[in-house]
């Protein structure tokens, strides 16, 4: 099997569900990444590598939802056309 663009596009939108279907409150709350466990900074202190973690696990949930169902859609489509 030959690695091509097609195989890196779905790498990328199956890491991209992964993260979106990850509940807070069921599972990330566990582990201590949950939004209530997530302590606020003051200005111009530099954030933990945690916090940074969550704040991008928090902003793909939140910006790449609806471009996901797009994508997921086409990539079924194209995967039911073309084998």
């Amino acid at each position: 099997m030959a690695f091509s663009l097609w195989n890196l596009f779905e790498a990328t939108i199956l890491c991209l569900n992964a993260i979106c279907v990850l509940n807070e409150d069921r599972f990330l709350s566990k582990i201590g990444w949950g939004y209530r466990n997530s302590n606020v900074q003051g200005f111009g202190e530099n954030p933990s590598a945690k916090s940074q973690i969550f704040t991008l696990l928090h902003s793909i949930r939140t910006v790449a939802r609806v471009p996901l169902i797009l994508l997921n859609v086409l990539t079924i489509g194209l995967k039911l056309i073309l084998g």
